[in-house]
């Protein structure tokens, strides 16, 4: 029981994403498409927003950061992944799972709270349209930006820290594909009695509380298009929230999915199949939610890459 005597794990095995060793080459190659796919896409919608100055507006200025969100995420988890598909040993070094463990839990804490701040700004121009420039100027949408990333950071800083502290001692197999706190902290020969209460505020602050502001700003959204009297002006009041409302819809529906549903025996695969959904799938469905119907941003596909046009 001495922790001196102890042997500290330098590495840790992973259990994998795909079960049948002769399926791997396909997925590699499914998954790198993706991975691609991911990272051009939201790229694209960072230089569209970034070079033309029509989409210079608080709501593609928090586009832009759900798009750096989403290639964070995503890179935190998926070159690792492959990595580990080409191998038979599935393996990641302790430095490496507590880098992962930093990166996702920013990403995921810092897209939540940014989820909210896009809910309040869409309940600001559909509710209060006279008092948008006021209510959403420069200063203060760059000023709840920060305060995003600030949180993300804080939070993923913390929880990471208390992990460090952590003994781990055998057994190192990790049942996940990418390194999660639920399956790290499973791991620890120490006594993880903090790091669970510090995760559990962590949840209910971040994933219950800002679930809640963004349910109560779209209550009133939909009370406010639902006073409208003309159809024209429901349709054009809800097409400006409708892309921000189904990426929101993804996101929670996968988390829902993932912490929510009850237990089961084959629970391990819905884990695996639900942190697909929300590292792999929904960071590439946002920039084409964001993109497909959207006329200002194609306007300025066509401009900046006049290779897009016929």
């Amino acid at each position: 029981m001495e922790p001196n005597n102890r042997t500290r794990v330098t590495e840790f095995i992973m259990l994998g994403l795909i079960d049948h060793p002769h399926h791997q080459g396909l997925f590699f190659v499914l998954f790198l498409c993706i991975y691609i796919i991911v990272i051009m896409g939201n790229s694209l919608i960072i230089v569209a927003i970034v070079l033309h100055q029509p989409l210079h507006t608080p709501m593609y200025f928090l586009i832009a950061n759900l798009a750096l969100i989403d290639i964070l995420c995503t890179s935190s988890v998926l070159p690792k992944m492959l990595e580990n598909l080409m191998q038979e040993k599935k393996n990641i070094s302790f430095d490496g799972c507590m880098a992962q463990l930093f990166f996702f839990t920013l990403s995921a804490g810092t897209e939540l709270v940014l989820l909210t701040v896009m809910s309040y700004d869409r309940y600001v121009a559909i509710c209060h349209p006279l008092h948008y420039v006021s209510l959403m100027s420069k200063k203060i949408c760059v000023s709840l930006v920060a305060g995003v990333w600030a949180v993300g950071v804080f939070n993923s800083l913390v929880n990471t820290l208390l992990v460090l502290r952590l003994d781990f001692c055998g057994p190192n197999l990790i049942q996940h594909f990418f390194c999660e706190f639920p399956t790290t902290l499973a791991l620890s020969c120490s006594s993880t009695y903090i790091n669970e209460i510090m995760v559990y505020m962590a949840d209910i602050c971040l994933a219950m509380g800002n679930f809640l502001l963004t349910t109560t700003s779209y209550s009133f959204i939909i009370t406010t298009i639902l006073k409208i009297r003309s159809s024209e002006g429901k349709q054009r009041a809800f097409s400006t929230c409708s892309s921000h409302l189904l990426v929101v819809t993804l996101y929670y529906s996968s988390i829902i999915y993932t912490y929510i549903r009850p237990t089961s025996s084959n629970s391990l695969d819905k884990n695996r199949m639900s942190a697909i959904m929300y590292t792999l799938v929904t960071p590439t469905l946002n920039p084409m939610i964001y993109s497909l119907r959207n006329k200002e941003v194609n306007v300025a596909f066509k401009k900046i890459f006049p290779f897009t046009t016929e």
